[in-house]
């Protein structure tokens, strides 16, 4: 973890107070801080620590420090993002002990509204909007995993850039560096973000291909479901060592439907219960009632090109087990 940030930093520079400095101020940041530690991170639990550890660092200060601080939500966003960087750095390594795939954690579609595409530094806003990628407040898996191929460095410019639209010269602060390398860092993240959008089709293209899939899956139909599959498709389980799951991606229409079709078969108990997700519509699989695992989906070209399935029940809090 970096050392706590002097109370004089770039955000606290100035003389105006926008915030007071009571508690309940303070912690009305939280969901915003979790929000962008999500972004940054992929998983709740280490967007919990991130914030548990930004809060502490507050508290460590003296109060002369506080007072000196002249926008404390900056004070926290500029702290939360430099241990979501150091986090990411060593979360790399923490994953090639993961057991199987490893998939960030979905959540549902509103869990962050109103948290973005709103500055949460100061009053200054990112000057050129087109330097920047119109993302709504939902987290989706396509855009999570997306995220999780850039840098570190790559990801926290562009989270804190695109999303919540800081300026360049504050992130350079945030990733040590200038702010014509940071302004390059998001322009290369957002090439990735482009990239991955270049074949989107509309919400309701997107859930009628689903929904013809859950028709072919549930009704042991191989051939309605090959047709609903991209010949390239790939599917990921995340099982987290506490599931049986795929060790591998899977990958090409023909097997990924065999595999769902041998799946349904053996666990005729399995109920694909619809909702509505970051990425469109998706389904909670109900194994006898109980939550078992979420299954969400990227289209493209009226078939499906990715399947994410989560079964880890540690990356599942935010789904009703019953």
């Amino acid at each position: 973890m970096p050392e706590d940030l002097p109370a004089e930093s770039a955000e606290s520079r100035g003389t105006e107070r926008h915030e007071p400095r009571d508690l309940d101020s303070v912690m009305a940041e939280r969901h915003r801080l979790l929000s962008l530690a999500f972004r940054m991170t992929g998983t709740l639990a280490d967007a919990e620590d991130v914030v548990q550890e930004t809060y502490v660092r507050w508290y460590r200060l003296e109060p002369e420090e506080r007072d000196g601080i002249a926008v404390p939500a900056a004070w926290l966003m500029r702290v939360a993002s430099r241990i979501s960087l150091d986090l990411l750095g060593s979360a790399r390594v923490r994953r090639e002990t993961y057991v199987g795939q490893w998939l960030p954690e979905p959540v549902p579609a509103d869990l962050f509204a109103d948290t973005a595409n709103v500055p949460l530094t100061s009053s200054r806003l990112v000057a050129d909007p087109l330097e920047r990628v119109t993302l709504d407040d939902a987290v989706s898996m396509a855009l999570l995993t997306v995220l999780e191929a850039m840098t570190p460095a790559e990801r926290v410019a562009f989270v804190l850039h695109d999303v919540f639209r800081v300026p360049f010269d504050e992130i350079a602060d945030v990733v040590g560096r200038s702010a014509a390398a940071t302004r390059q860092l998001a322009t290369s993240a957002r090439r990735h973000v482009r990239r991955g959008r270049s074949a989107q089709v509309s919400p309701h293209q997107h859930d009628e291909v689903v929904r013809a899939f859950r028709d072919a899956t549930v009704g042991g139909d191989l051939e309605d479901l090959l047709r609903v599959l991209a010949p390239d498709v790939e599917l990921r389980v995340d099982g987290g060592g506490f599931v049986n799951a795929a060790p591998r991606v899977i990958r090409g229409s023909d097997h990924v439907a065999r595999w769902f079709m041998g799946v349904m078969n053996k666990q005729p108990a399995l109920r694909l219960e619809r909702r509505d997700t970051a990425d469109g519509l998706g389904y909670v699989i109900r194994n006898e009632g109980r939550r078992y695992g979420v299954v969400t989906f990227g289209v493209s070209d009226e078939c499906v090109t990715n399947v994410w399935m989560m079964l880890n029940p540690r990356k599942l809090t935010n789904w009703p087990p019953d």
